[in-house]
Order: C-alpha cells, then sequence, then structure tokens
C-alpha cells in the first residue's frame, strides 16, 4: 500500500491449510466473492526433507505429498473450474530443481517435486481446447528462504538443528522477479538457480550418467557431513 497505487479493496489475506483439503473451495469462493475473478494462481506452499530414507517414518512421506503435491492440486481443481469458465488464466507452481534431478536426504521432497512436474505436465496436455489458460513450472535452486529452518526431518516431531548459511543462496527478490519474468512471457518450465546448480540441470537433462556419476560422489560426502553434523554449501542442492 505504501509504494503503489493499489488500495486496501484491492488486498485479500486469507488463512489457509494446503492438508486441509475440504476448506479449499469455501476460500477460492472468498476471492472470487471478493475480486469477482482469478487471474493467476501462484502455488507457492510446500516443506522440504533433511533425512535418510533408511532413518525416516513413512508418515514423514506421507506428510510431505499431503502438503506439497495433494493440496497443490487439491487447490488448483477448485480455482482451474473458475478459469475454465473464463477460458483464461495462468496456473504458476513453484516446483524446484529436485522435480527434475535426484539428490540424498531428500528423497520425499524429490519425489512430491517430480509428482507436481510429472502432474501439471499432464495437465497441459488436458487444456488444450483452452490455449489462454497457461501452465507454468518454476524450477528454482538454492533460494534465500526460511524453506530450510521448517524441513522435515526422520520423524514429524524433531526439527533440524542447524540451517546453516544461506549466503551461497539466490536472494529471494531475484528468484521472485525471474519468477515474475517467466509468468508474463508464459513459459512453460523455467529453471530459476545460479551456477554451479544450473550446470547440475543441464547435466541431469542431457548427460544423465555424468550427473548420476556426480551426485553420487557428492551425495557421499554430503551424507558424511549430515552425519558429522557438518553442513555442505557444495553440496547443498535444497
Amino acid at each position: 500500500l505504501e509504494i503503489s497505487n493499489l488500495s486496501e479493496k484491492d488486498i485479500l489475506v486469507l488463512r489457509l491449510d494446503l492438508t486441509d483439503r475440504s476448506s479449499h473451495e469455501a476460500a477460492t469462493n472468498s476471492v472470487l466473492k471478493h475480486f469477482g475473478k482469478i487471474d493467476v494462481l501462484v502455488n507457492n506452499g510446500g516443506r522440504s526433507q533433511r533425512s535418510l530414507f533408511v532413518d525416516t517414518n513413512m508418515d514423514v512421506y506421507t506428510a510431505i505429498m499431503e502438503l506439497n503435491y495433494l493440496g497443490t492440486i487439491s487447490l488448483t481443481k477448485h480455482v482451474l473450474n473458475h478459469m475454465i469458465q473464463r477460458k483464461k488464466g495462468k496456473i504458476v507452481t513453484v516446483s524446484s530443481v529436485m522435480g527434475i534431478m535426484g539428490a540424498p536426504l531428500a528423497s520425499g521432497y524429490c519425489a512430491s517435486k517430480h509428482a507436481l512436474q510429472g502432474f501439471f505436465n499432464s495437465l497441459r496436455t488436458e487444456l488444450t481446447d483452452y490455449p489462454e489458460i497457461s501452465i507454468i513450472n518454476i524450477c528454482p535452486g538454492p533460494v534465500q528462504s526460511k524453506i530450510i529452518q521448517n524441513v522435515f526431518t526422520e520423524n514429524l516431531a524433531k526439527s533440524l538443528e542447524s540451517s546453516g548459511d544461506q549466503s551461497h543462496k539466490m536472494p529471494t527478490d531475484r528468484c521472485v522477479r525471474l519468477t515474475l519474468v517467466s509468468t508474463a512471457n508464459d513459459l512453460k518450465e523455467a529453471w530459476i538457480s545460479d551456477h554451479p546448480y544450473l550446470a547440475v540441470c543441464y547435466l541431469w537433462q542431457y548427460a544423465p550418467t555424468w550427473a548420476w556419476w556426480l551426485m553420487n560422489r557428492m551425495g557421499k560426502r554430503r551424507i558424511q557431513n549430515f552425519k558429522s553434523g557438518v553442513v555442505s554449501l557444495q553440496a547443498c542442492l535444497l
């Protein structure tokens, strides 16, 4: 309100729990009642993970998929119904570079992001009769945020003891700006990351054998550091 021409009626803030899927229709209707339409949906809710699969309880994986995947597509379903009626809109989903590769200590997180990639790439093919509805997948690399402070660990009751230094990660405002540019230009998929992480994405995409070799080497060191309580900046891809 202080830096734009917006007024209070132009802003509506609703509390939303992605895991409470029964509330998503009412939330969508509240937005429609206030603004009359929804032009853009940005799916940006989720939690990451930092734990070894062999040590992780299965309820952690259930919680990850409930939040990152099922919660996202539930909200999308209600908003998409409105966009189909209007034959117009943009659905932007913040996935991750972990949606196009694998990494140690993040098997559940990677699975949820792979699920989002597969879902929205499939959904795009179902909307060919609605060319003005855009499905946009954003795949950030490491970004400065509180996501690492709220990661899932090996059990639901345990939090991460140390989030480490984030100075090597992309500033949040730059990631947001590049996301907006991608949205404005209707890019189907955008990888938003600095090197060397972006280089690893290209390697995973075009030379997977080399990527597997590299990730095995990086993964071994990362797991050793994790077990000893040391945060590895070079190997951190979350």
